[in-house]
């Protein structure tokens, strides 16, 4: 199991273009469909946690889920797994190739990836909010975290991406905090 915690997560870290985000489409396509190692919903909650956490988020992802099927041997391989690959190819490339960029090929396959990159982005946040439970509170917050930060792009409001995501911080648990408070309430009334 450690060696086929290694391997996937080389596998995932050397098909996979544009970092953590690009990398969360394939990590649930393989870990959640195909090995079945997390369900779903374990996907999001590690999605959620890989992001509030230091670390690229695709490490974080592969450190949980390898921790999850073998422990620390598990995280440790899955987490050396999902680098390892990346490390090789910046190490050839400052290696041998001293002027890499200037090389028009690879400037031109670099603005292909960049599409790409984008789409697995997206395809990543569609498939998360198709799984999300379709309660009115989290709809509203991610409603309103799009249109703020669409707006942010297109007329530069200043608002950085961490505050929005402490303000949703605070909201969920807020709400949270409340809605327990009236189910204790309501509880106790009967």
């Amino acid at each position: 199991m450690i060696i086929t915690l290694f391997l996937t997560f080389a596998k995932i870290g050397l098909f996979t273009f544009g970092g953590g985000y690009a990398m969360i489409s394939l990590i649930e396509s393989i870990c959640v469909e195909q090995k079945r190692w997390i369900t779903h919903e374990q996907m999001m909650k590690i999605t959620v946690v890989a992001e509030s956490t230091p670390g690229p988020i695709a490490i974080n992802c592969a450190t949980y889920i390898g921790y999850k099927q073998k422990g620390i041997a598990g995280a440790v391989a899955a987490t050396l797994g999902v680098v390892t690959p990346s490390f090789i190819i910046i190490y050839l490339i400052s290696k041998f190739l001293e002027n890499f960029l200037e090389i028009q090929g690879i400037v031109s396959g670099f603005k292909g990836i960049r599409i790409a990159v984008g789409i697995l982005i997206l395809d990543a946040a569609i498939g998360m909010i198709k799984k999300m439970k379709k309660k009115t509170i989290p709809c509203i917050i991610l409603g309103c975290s799009f249109v703020i930060m669409l707006l942010n792009n297109i007329i530069n409001l200043g608002i950085s991406s961490i505050l929005l995501l402490v303000i949703a911080a605070i909201a969920g648990m807020i709400i949270s905090g409340v809605s327990e408070m009236s189910a204790v309430k309501g509880g106790a009334d009967k």
